[in-house]
């Protein structure tokens, strides 16, 4: 009897247990979150355009390019062109008294190695961009009297050299050292007046013709 009540007590309880079971639904796995969107980027217009370089520093860097090249007088003429769009152009006094010793020391090099016209219009051109703005105030290893000396003392050499020649009846000879001097210093008048002398004198020879 006791057996009976004990098995339907179990009975009972495993029912009870059964019923309290229940199985839970299966969840769904997570989505990962949608990628986040990415800003658009217009597109790339043209490239900025460089930004345009004035007149005075393109004349300057010319005279730069020939200065590097020994070309002083150009480097000069070019400098006192950016000078002119620009005056006080840091650039330009910078490299101006530069320039310009180097255009006299060429013509010094040249009067040494006896090319006397090339000396006389080397210096000629450094007397002339002497007095350019750029260079007030700058010590230089030379002065405007050096320079006036240099070329006075070339000019009485090359007048000596065509006399003798024309005392000795070579009258070309003669006339190219009077119009070497003329090439620097168009002003010489008495090289002038013995180019005019000798000139007319040979063109008269030529008229006559050599002695039979």
């Amino acid at each position: 009897m006791r057996q009976g009540r004990a098995l339907a007590a179990l009975m009972i309880l495993a029912m009870a247990g059964c019923g309290g079971l229940r199985r839970e639904a299966p969840t769904a796995p997570s989505r990962p979150p949608p990628p986040a969107s990415r800003p658009t980027v217009p597109p790339a217009g043209p490239p900025a355009a460089p930004p345009a370089v004035s007149p005075a520093d393109r004349a300057y860097s010319t005279g730069v390019a020939a200065m590097a090249e020994a070309n002083y007088e150009k480097a000069l003429e070019m400098f006192s062109a950016a000078w002119k769009e620009s005056p006080g152009h840091t650039g330009v006094a910078k490299d101006y008294p530069e320039a310009l010793t180097g255009l006299k020391s060429s013509g010094d090099e040249a009067f040494r190695q006896g090319r006397l016209e090339e000396a006389g219009r080397r210096w000629s051109s450094a007397l002339r961009f002497l007095s350019h703005p750029a260079d007030k105030g700058k010590p230089l290893p030379f002065t405007k009297a050096d320079l006036k000396a240099g070329i006075d003392q070339l000019s009485e050499g090359l007048m000596e050299k065509g006399l003798v020649e024309y005392r000795k009846g070579n009258l070309e000879s003669a006339i190219a050292s009077w119009r070497a001097i003329l090439s620097y210093d168009p002003s010489h008048a008495e090289a002038a007046r013995s180019v005019q002398t000798a000139t007319t004198q040979l063109e008269n020879l030529k008229k006559i013709g050599p002695p039979k």
